[in-house]
């Protein structure tokens, strides 16, 4: 058995799952992290990133499927082949545009969360670990090119 427990709160303008945006390449909106109290020494030098990676429950997801139709596809894929929020595990991720730190609250853009949704952890966006060259992008290429 694996247990996790949450190390914050993430609040958005999202009160429903019909309202959140696809992916945080389509959100303009803001929200904020509240790192609970304890965690708060961990955030020390978060505010020199630009961009910080989200790791978190999706805790309103029920049922899930093991092949899908994704939104930008009429064909069906693999859960796996795709960020669909209905997953075995249910852990969400998301980068997000840090803007800035007020002790263990984050104020963040780009947010594609629901409101009240667990944090189970944050890391900093490093470019040169976390994009990769040349990735090929599977069933997606022929709908968003070469990108």
């Amino acid at each position: 058995m694996i247990s996790l427990k949450p190390i914050g709160i993430i609040h958005s303008p999202f009160k429903t799952l019909d309202q959140i945006p696809i992916q945080p390449a389509f959100s303009k909106a803001v929200g904020e992290v509240e790192v609970f109290k304890e965690y708060e020494a961990g955030l020390k030098d978060i505010e020199g990133f630009s961009h910080i990676i989200l790791l978190y429950l999706f805790h309103k997801s029920e049922k899930f499927p093991l092949l899908i139709t994704p939104f930008l596809d009429k064909k069906q894929h693999g859960v796996f082949a795709t960020r669909y929020h209905k997953r075995p595990n249910q852990i969400g991720i998301s980068t997000v545009k840090l803007l800035e730190r007020k002790r263990n609250i984050l104020k963040i853009e780009s947010i594609d969360v629901l409101d009240d949704t667990p944090l189970l952890d944050v890391k900093p966006h490093v470019p040169k670990f976390d994009c990769v060259k040349n990735a090929r992008i599977g069933w997606l290429k022929k709908l968003l090119g070469k990108s």
